[in-house]
């Protein structure tokens, strides 16, 4: 259960990640406010993750999936740029958080 606790930090990495950028430095209500309560939703499920898993691997999967996200969805739907070297690093990370998951024991 707690890869499911780290995945669901992850995701809402994600979103604090692409709302703190419409933020306009907090000065923007909504976003501010959906930014804090991704952020704090991210770190309660990590931190149920870390009863369980080393936190380096819980970390690092917790940070690697946020950034996977971030960039996905920045190329997806912020129309950001895409090339097969920013998609060959993203695999790069995706496979030292598999390996990392793997190489843990749980």
């Amino acid at each position: 259960m707690a890869w499911v606790y780290v995945l669901i930090a992850g995701l809402f990495e994600v979103v604090w990640a692409i709302s703190l950028k419409e933020t306009n430095g907090f000065t923007r209500l909504v976003p501010s406010v959906i930014t804090i309560v991704g952020m704090v939703i991210s770190f309660y499920f990590l931190a149920i993750a870390t009863k369980t898993l080393p936190i380096g691997t819980a970390y690092a999967a917790w940070t690697g999936i946020g950034a996977v996200g971030a960039v996905l969805v920045g190329i997806l739907f912020l129309h950001e740029p895409s090339n097969w070297q920013r998609i060959m690093f993203l695999l790069f990370i995706v496979v030292g958080v598999v390996g990392l998951k793997f190489s843990s024991g749980h």
